[in-house]
């Protein structure tokens, strides 16, 4: 009984719709791309590509002229800050009862972190005044963050929110992630490339974890014989009974054969049914 009650829940909603993942595999793609691009051109380098000087000094002569408050919007990006935000979005999750958004908010946001700190940085070995720099760890979990809630809220396990709103809600968590990235490139404590490697791991490391969860959700499908049909019981193993009603008037009718060739054998009569079995 227990296993007739699973058959019949709804299976659970996947984190992407099947027309978004071409498109969220070329991202990922891409994303891949650049971080291995960059990280090869900046192996064992310090100091400012041609790239970073022109936009770099654009930056700081926009954001620059106030870094109390600079402070203030990477500190949004800080790995503790990071952490509280996560854990209150995988609460979120459990509340709504998005088993597979919880998963994905706990597996992506710490794994895009350990990715950054503990493997890229110190196998490109890019400094910055003596301080490993590539990737970014303050852009990589703030855009593995706004990533984590990009699906969440265009996926469909999507809440009952107004498109409208759903829209603004992911275009407000990429402009805090930009906010935080462009904040650290007017402090001096990252370059622009950085921040670009920090926003591509945190946005790949999100879709190869929603492929992945997907992937291990989706219901194993029933075996099928060469016809195209469910494949036949094996040998020796008993089938459930099948009824057959007799036609009004008509003669006693005889149970169908089995699709392998043996006939089935009449057990009893109940009434206007006959119950067969093998």
């Amino acid at each position: 009984m227990q296993a007739v009650e699973r058959l019949r829940q709804p299976p659970a909603r996947p984190l992407l719709a099947p027309a978004a993942r071409p498109l969220a595999a070329v991202l990922a793609a891409v994303c891949v791309a650049v971080i291995v691009f960059l990280g090869a051109l900046f192996t064992h380098q310090e100091g400012p590509s041609g790239l970073d000087r022109a936009i770099d000094i654009r930056i700081r002569a926009t954001l620059g002229w106030h870094p109390g408050r600079l402070d203030l919007v990477a500190g949004i990006g800080d790995p503790a800050t990071v952490t509280v935000m996560t854990v209150v979005l995988v609460l979120a999750c459990l509340a709504t009862r998005r088993w597979h958004g919880a998963v994905l908010a706990a597996v992506a946001v710490p794994l895009a972190s350990a990715l950054t700190e503990f493997l890229l940085k110190p196998l490109v070995d890019r400094t910055m005044e003596g301080s490993l720099s590539y990737p970014s760890g303050h852009s990589t979990g703030m855009f593995a963050l706004a990533g984590v809630g990009a699906v969440l809220l265009t996926g469909p396990s999507r809440p009952g929110l107004p498109a409208a709103a759903r829209a603004l809600l992911v275009l407000a968590a990429y402009l805090a992630a930009s906010a935080v990235a462009g904040a650290l490139i007017a402090l001096g404590a990252h370059y622009f490339t950085d921040t670009v490697a920090g926003a591509a791991v945190g946005t790949a490391v999100v879709l190869v974890t929603a492929f992945v969860l997907d992937r291990l959700a989706r219901p194993a499908s029933a075996p099928q014989s060469p016809a195209g049909q469910p494949a036949p019981a094996p040998a020796g193993r008993k089938l459930p009974p099948a009824e057959v009603s007799p036609a009004a008037g008509g003669p006693r009718p005889r149970c169908p054969a089995d699709p392998a060739g043996w006939p089935a054998r009449t057990d009893r009569v109940t009434g206007s049914h006959i119950r067969c079995s093998r």
